[in-house]
């Protein structure tokens, strides 16, 4: 890496610092998933998070964009939403001096820098499909125009954990375009009470904005070039492979418990973090401990596990720890 490059992770670390500071006065507690969430930012990824009502999943969102000066629009996904309610449409307009008619396209909530796509198991797959194109190539098509989003663009989207009547659960296929699938857990004892006294009592805060889109931009890229060694690269693939039935590298458990593995994107999505991790911890090279760090997130939801397997009470995180104990990386990820 340049020295300019250097100058811009030691900045980055020393933002992120203060980010979680800002955070704090807003969100208690949750400093895995604010994490989590900047560093598919950083990756240029979108991150799904999992989580019950009431835990601040949509206070979390606004206020990493406020953080990070983004625009920011949510979209509340109901079973008649429309793919036109997402991406805009054309609109009759009528001049009124000269009677002349004609069309006018009209943005949707998607273009803008952080999107929050909330509940989208709520919504058809038709209009999850929506968000498809914009995801993976940051543009849209609508009839015969195909319209660029503005630059950083992220969707983070958040789905209910435990209610299924009336939902559309997400395909594999589109799962697989989220880089991060956050798990957003309750809060310990002292978190809820120190929750209960900040709602209840008559000040708010005020975040900051700590960074542009513009930085955003560049530590993307810097996240881009962080060195990463052929060791580091060979674990990555061995951890996604380890997760398929049927390879070579699969151990007998996931024979046993996995119905479907981890794709290619997985290795991609493991590399990438790792960087993203390393870079925020202000070093500039990425480690086998950095890849293990980012693994629950990134491969929860490519490994589905067999009927018996969830019959037994056995879910993806615990593939993915039993597959960490067997590879066991040998460098630890500094904190």
């Amino acid at each position: 890496m340049s020295s300019d490059d250097k100058q811009a992770v030691d900045k980055l670390h020393a933002v992120y610092g203060k980010m979680k500071e800002e955070l704090g006065q807003v969100i208690v507690g949750q400093e895995e998933v604010v994490e989590q969430v900047l560093m598919a930012i950083f990756c240029r990824g979108h991150a799904l998070l999992v989580g019950v009502p009431g835990l601040a999943k949509t206070l979390l969102v606004s206020s990493v964009s406020e953080a990070l000066d983004l625009g920011f629009k949510r979209i509340q996904f109901t079973p008649d939403l429309m793919p036109a309610d997402i991406t805009g449409t054309d609109v009759l307009e009528v001049d009124p001096e000269t009677g002349h008619r004609g069309f006018r396209f009209v943005n949707g909530p998607i273009f803008t820098n952080m999107l929050l796509a909330d509940e989208i198991n709520r919504t058809p797959p038709k209009t999850q499909a929506a968000l498809l194109e914009a995801m993976q190539e940051h543009h849209v098509t609508v009839g015969e125009h195909t319209l660029p989003l503005p630059d950083p663009f992220f969707v983070l989207a958040t789905q209910n954990p435990i209610e299924q009547e009336g939902t559309y659960p997400l395909p594999e296929a589109q799962l697989d375009r989220f880089i991060f699938n956050i798990v957003v857990d309750y809060p310990s004892g002292e978190e809820e009470r120190e929750i209960i006294r900040r709602v209840t009592s008559p000040s708010k805060a005020k975040i900051k904005p700590l960074m542009t889109a513009a930085e955003i931009i560049e530590l993307q890229e810097i996240v881009k070039r962080v060195p990463v060694g052929d060791h580091v690269i060979d674990f990555a693939a061995q951890l996604a492979r380890a997760t398929r039935p049927g390879s070579e590298e699969a151990p007998d458990f996931v024979e046993e418990m996995v119905g479907w593995g981890a794709g290619p994107r997985a290795g991609i999505a493991l590399i990438s973090a790792a960087k993203a991790h390393a870079v925020m911890r202000g070093r500039f090279h990425a480690t086998t401990g950095d890849v293990a760090a980012v693994a629950y997130p990134v491969l929860r939801h490519r490994v589905l596990t067999t009927f018996n397997a969830e019959a037994s009470g056995v879910k993806s995180d615990d593939i993915v720890r039993m597959l960490l104990e067997k590879l066991s990386p040998k460098e630890e990820a500094m904190v």
